[in-house]
């Protein structure tokens, strides 16, 4: 018998709406246009249809790591940095998608893919640290932001120099 209760109906909603509202900001700025479209992109880049539904797999995880964490967090410390941690990845998570597409500009956003992926590698191991399996659960997380990277660079590779958007 567990020591400490699942997460509730009101956790799992508010929880639930801040991943929903995380992932509509990315995909509002995610703009598959014309100047997308007329990008280099490598043989091996996953069709644009794949996108979403890695993403959803993603934030269900991650939603439930956050849940499971919080849930088991020894303290009210322990979830305020948690939550603080999340805080953080979302703003990263959002604003890579605001380099990348609505600012035109992948080298920016490969700049800030880093701290990014750092802000995932940093919640997989606080994760872990309180619930192992949720640790685990961020793992999709931090393989699909690594492989983004490798992309972004690709594309940077194969397209610059960028300019601003106009």
């Amino acid at each position: 018998m567990s020591l400490h209760p699942g997460p509730g109906w009101g956790s799992i909603a508010v929880a639930g709406s801040i991943a929903v509202a995380v992932l509509m900001a990315g995909g509002a700025l995610t703009e598959i246009g014309p100047w997308y479209a007329s990008l280099k992109k490598p043989s091996w880049q996953p069709p644009n249809w794949l996108f979403a539904p890695a993403w959803t797999i993603i934030f269900v995880c991650a939603t439930w790591a956050a849940l499971l964490s919080w849930t088991h967090a020894p303290s009210f410390g322990d979830r305020y940095f948690l939550l603080s941690s999340f805080a953080l990845n979302a703003v990263l998570n959002i604003g890579w998608s605001l380099f990348f597409f609505k600012w035109r500009r992948p080298d920016w956003a490969l700049v800030e893919i880093i701290p990014l992926w750092l802000s995932i590698l940093e919640l997989v191991l606080l994760n872990h640290s309180i619930v192992p399996k949720a640790g685990f659960l961020l793992l999709p997380y931090l393989a699909w932001v690594s492989f983004a990277a490798y992309l972004n660079r690709t594309i940077v590779r194969l397209n610059q120099p960028f300019e601003a958007a106009s």
